[in-house]
C-alpha cells in the first residue's frame, strides 16, 4: 500500500506498524539517535519488502566506512532491487535505490545527485536533505552541502523537520565563514528542535572558530537533551568540550574526559578513532604525558588498515599507529594500501581523496614520528591545499594543520612554519591558546626548540 511518513512523503509500506517503525527510523536518522539502528530493524521485520528501508540500511551502512559491511550493503541494494520488482515503488523511492547502486559504484557524487532530483520534486523530505548533507560532508563539499539547503530553503518554514533543518544549514553556514549566522541558526535548531545534536554541534564549531570556550561550555551544559540520546554522535560532542578546556588549559579535564567519556567505549569506529587521537595529539604539542592512551588507538587501527573507504578514516588510524614505536610495520602497509586502492579502485570518486591528499598526509605522519620533521612538513604542507577533500569539518582538519606547523619547527624552518601559522590565523578569523603560543616561540627566536613546551 502507498501511505504517507510523518514528513508527507509518500511510501510504499505495508502496514501501519510498518510505516510507524519508519517514522521512528526518520526521526532517529535526523537525530542522530542510538535508536535509528533497532527501529530501522524493526521496520523490516514488520516489512520485510520495504524496499525504501533496504535502500537506506545500505545507504547508514556505507557512512560507517567499514570494509566488512560490503556483504550487508550489497544485500541491501539486492534486496531493495527484488522488493521493488515484485512491488513497484515510488519515483522518490527509487531515487534512494538509484542512490545505493550509484555509491557502490564509486560514484558519490552520482549519489548526491540522486538525492537532489528528489528535493528538486519533494523538497520536503528531510531524508533526502540529510542524506546529501551527510555524503557532501564526507567528500567535503562545503559549498555544495550550503547551495542544496539554500535551494529548498523556502519549504521549511513551519515545517515540522525545521529544526534539523536549521542544524544542517547552521553548519554550513560554520563551515564556509559566516559565524554569527551559524550561531543564530544553530539556535534556533534548538528552539525548534531540543534533540538536534547536529545543531548544537553546529554551535560548538562556532565556539571553537571565535575562540569563545567558556560561552561554549555553558552553551553544552545546558543543552544535554540535545545529545544524551545519540549514538556515538555523543563522543563527537565529547570531543568538542574536551577541546574547550584545552583552549582554557585544563588538562586534567581533557584527560579525564577522555577516559570517562570520549573513550568510555573502546570503539574501532572510525570517528571515535579520529576523536580520540586528536585530543592525545593537542595534549602532546602541550607538553602534556598521555601515558600508554596511544596503544589501545593502535592496536584497533591495526586491524582496519585494509578498510580503504574514506580517507578521513584510513589518516586517522594512521594517527594512531604513528602514536607509539611499535607498530611501524602497520603504518607501512597501511600506506601501501592507500596507494594499492588507488591503483585498483580508481573509479571510486572516495579513493581520489586517499590518492591525494591522503597518502601525502600518511606520509607526513610517519615521517613525523620518525622524527624526519622536514619531510613530515614537505608533505603536510604539499596536503594541506587540497586537505578539505577527506572531509570532515575545519576543527578535525585543524590537527594535520598543527602538525605541519610543529613539523616546521621541530625542522628548524621557522619562516614556514610562520607561514603556515598565518594561513591557519587568517582562516579561523583569530588567535587561539594554540596560535599564540607558537608566535610567542617565533619571538624568542628558538629555532624549532620546543623542549620547553615538551613536544619534542
Amino acid at each position: 500500500m502507498i501511505d504517507q511518513d510523518r514528513y508527507g512523503c509518500d511510501v510504499t509500506i505495508a502496514s501501519t506498524a510498518a510505516l510507524e517503525a519508519w517514522n521512528t527510523t526518520l526521526h532517529g536518522f535526523l537525530s542522530h539517535a542510538a535508536s535509528t539502528g533497532p527501529a530501522l530493524g524493526s521496520t523490516l521485520e514488520l516489512d520485510p519488502n520495504f524496499a525504501l528501508a533496504h535502500a537506506c540500511k545500505g545507504l547508514f551502512s556505507l557512512l560507517l566506512g567499514r570494509r566488512e559491511l560490503d556483504e550487508t550493503i550489497h544485500f541491501a541494494l539486492k534486496n531493495a532491487e527484488a522488493s521493488d520488482r515484485q512491488n513497484p515503488v515510488t519515483e522518490r523511492e527509487r531515487h534512494y535505490i538509484n542512490a545505493l547502486s550509484a555509491w557502490i559504484g564509486g560514484k558519490q557524487s552520482v549519489a548526491i545527485n540522486e538525492m537532489e532530483l528528489v528535493l528538486q520534486k519533494w523538497p520536503h523530505d528531510p531524508l533526502a536533505m540529510k542524506m546529501s548533507h551527510a555524503i557532501r560532508f564526507m567528500l567535503g563539499d562545503l559549498k555544495g552541502m550550503r547551495t542544496s539547503l539554500e535551494n529548498i530553503m523556502h519549504v521549511y518554514g513551519g515545517h515540522s523537520a525545521e529544526g534539523y533543518f536549521h542544524g544542517c544549514y547552521a553548519f554550513t553556514l560554520e563551515e564556509t565563514g559566516e559565524y554569527a549566522l551559524a550561531e543564530k541558526r544553530g539556535r534556533k535548531a534548538l528552539e525548534l528542535s531540543p534533540d538536534d545534536s547536529w545543531g548544537l554541534h553546529a554551535v560548538s564549531h562556532v565556539f571553537d572558530m571565535t575562540g569563545r570556550p567558556k560561552e561554549g561550555l555553558e552553551w553544552i551544559s545546558n543543552k544535554q537533551a540535545a545529545w544524551e540520546h545519540c549514538n556515538n554522535f555523543r563522543y563527537h560532542v565529547w570531543w568538542h568540550i574536551a577541546l574547550m578546556h584545552l583552549e582554557l588549559g585544563n588538562f586534567d579535564k581533557v584527560l579525564e574526559l577522555y577516559d570517562e567519556q570520549i573513550r568510555k567505549d573502546k570503539t574501532d569506529d572510525y570517528r571515535d578513532i579520529s576523536n580520540a587521537t586528536s585530543v592525545l595529539l593537542r595534549l602532546e604539542f602541550e607538553g602534556v604525558e598521555v601515558g600508554d592512551r596511544w596503544e589501545e588507538l593502535a592496536e584497533l587501527s591495526a586491524n582496519r588498515i585494509t578498510d580503504n573507504c574514506v580517507a578521513f578514516a584510513d589518516l586517522h588510524y594512521m594517527m594512531a599507529l604513528c602514536g607509539t614505536d611499535q607498530h611501524k610495520d602497520q603504518s607501512a602497509n597501511l600506506i601501501a594500501n592507500m596507494n594499492g586502492c588507488a591503483e585498483t579502485r580508481h573509479h571510486c570518486e572516495f579513493v581520489n581523496a586517499i590518492k591525494h591528499p591522503g597518502v601525502l598526509a600518511a606520509t607526513g605522519l610517519e615521517a613525523y614520528r620518525d622524527h624526519d620533521f622536514a619531510t613530515a612538513y614537505d608533505c603536510l604542507s604539499k596536503a594541506w591545499p587540497t586537505l578539505q577533500e577527506i572531509g570532515g569539518s575545519h576543527a578535525q582538519r585543524d590537527i594535520f594543520e598543527r602538525l605541519g606547523i610543529e613539523a616546521a619547527f621541530r625542522a628548524g624552518m621557522t619562516k614556514e612554519a610562520e607561514a603556515l601559522m598565518r594561513q591557519r590565523d587568517t582562516e579561523r578569523g583569530h588567535q587561539d591558546k594554540y596560535s599564540m603560543s607558537r608566535w610567542a616561540l617565533l619571538e624568542q627566536n628558538t629555532n624549532g626548540n620546543l623542549a620547553s613546551l615538551g613536544a619534542a
